[in-house]
């Protein structure tokens, strides 16, 4: 298969351009014709090689597009006018390519759902499932402004999260390069001016932070290289299946973050699986998407029992309390949301709740996490200062009592 770009003649005269993808040139025109278009050019294109270490794409983007898709959608546009549109009229060039290649899989016949499913970079399986059961129904404008909802709401408890993170990291990297900074220059000035001072033996704390100085020095290139070897190490650790599986139980786990990161990975749950069977997607098949997109191996091992055990007869709930991952409370809701026969709007309430949730947990570690992190960074550095200025203090208080 081979892309080709083409221009032809609609029936009223107007010029037309693209690109298709087939086995050769005859292919190419005969899909035209199949169009009521007249072939006026085809040539082979050559392919771009593209590198890039990312989609390009931003929540922002995403938003915009379903929006104004729904919009077209809703007023009466054929699909692949929308996207012809929304391809050559969008700010981000790279989505734009995007989007026009996705009109040329549809004019060549894919479904929207499946075009979409070119990218996955880009169109996550939520994203395309919701299209795929928007295309079935004939409600493809309803999905689009439920998936633009779910799109901005996911986007807002993430950040949100990452938010809280970025203060105790921003911290220790701080505290990390005062450390280094004091170690490596500050603490010798000091050691020398002791030397030339004529100094005797010096506090016990003065001859530990020193020690730690020529330690630090001495070692460098290992303290260096070690670092390095072991964020490379660790960072093939958690890629791999089985550390991505402990790391994720770890950082659940953990005394101050974890708790925030299970409200967040329930409201996510809660969230993508009501927004599915709202839209009509068969229980299994939601259970099956909200497992790929959980974000969480722990999580994801969870819903695919869950999903084994739907799949002989049970109900949901049941399951869901069996894993120990998802809250009593959680659980108790989601059965009577299957009693009364209304688990989406169930669902929906669950996530709604567990979003607030979130947001207070985050404002609450925020608070407490503020004056630790100023006490750690204190008690350092403040240690080292001291520890430095002892020797001068003995000095000046013997040479007083002279």
């Amino acid at each position: 298969m081979a892309v080709f770009a083409w221009e032809a003649k609609t029936r009223a005269g107007e010029v037309r351009t693209g690109l298709m993808e087939a086995a050769s040139e005859d292919a190419v025109r005969q899909r035209l014709l199949a169009q009521q278009l007249t072939p006026v050019h085809v040539k082979k294109k050559m392919r771009e090689i593209n590198i890039s270490f990312g989609t390009g794409v931003q929540t922002k983007d995403m938003v915009v597009f379903t929006r104004q898709f729904a919009t077209m959608i809703d007023a009466g546009l054929p699909l692949v006018q929308c996207l012809d549109i929304l391809g050559n009229s969008t700010e981000n060039r790279a989505f734009g390519k995007i989007l026009l290649d996705v009109k040329e899989r549809v004019e060549a016949g894919a479904t929207f759902s499946d075009a979409l499913r070119a990218h996955p970079r880009v169109f996550d399986e939520l994203f395309c499932n919701l299209v795929g059961a928007g295309e079935v129904g004939g409600i493809l404008d309803t999905i689009m402004n439920r998936l633009a909802v779910y799109i901005e709401k996911a986007q807002k408890l993430k950040s949100k999260v990452k938010g809280a993170m970025v203060y105790p990291i921003s911290v220790m990297f701080i505290a990390m390069g005062v450390v280094t900074l004091l170690l490596w220059k500050v603490i010798p000035v000091f050691e020398n001016m002791f030397k030339d001072m004529g100094a005797g033996a010096l506090p016990a704390p003065t001859r530990i932070v020193m020690g730690i100085s020529h330690g630090f020095i001495g070692n460098l290139h290992f303290i260096v290289a070690g670092s390095i070897a072991a964020a490379g190490g660790f960072t093939a650790f958690i890629r791999s299946p089985k550390g991505k599986l402990i790391w994720h139980a770890v950082i659940l786990k953990l005394p101050i973050v974890g708790p925030v990161l299970r409200r967040q990975t329930v409201a996510r749950f809660s969230r993508t699986l009501g927004t599915l069977l709202t839209s009509g997607v068969p229980l299994l098949d939601a259970l099956e998407v909200t497992a790929k997109t959980a974000g969480n191996t722990i999580v994801e091992r969870a819903v695919r029992f869950v999903s084994a055990r739907v799949s002989e007869g049970r109900d949901l709930a049941g399951p869901l309390g069996e894993t120990g991952v998802f809250p009593p409370m959680v659980v108790q809701m989601i059965g009577v949301g299957e009693h009364t026969g209304a688990m989406d709007t169930m669902l929906q309430k669950i996530a709604d709740f567990y979003e607030e949730e979130v947001d207070v947990a985050v404002d609450a570690m925020t608070k407490m996490m503020e004056p630790l992190m100023m006490v750690f960074l204190g008690g350092i550095v403040g240690g080292v200062i001291i520890a430095m200025y002892m020797p001068i203090f003995e000095l000046a208080g013997s040479v007083k009592a002279e």
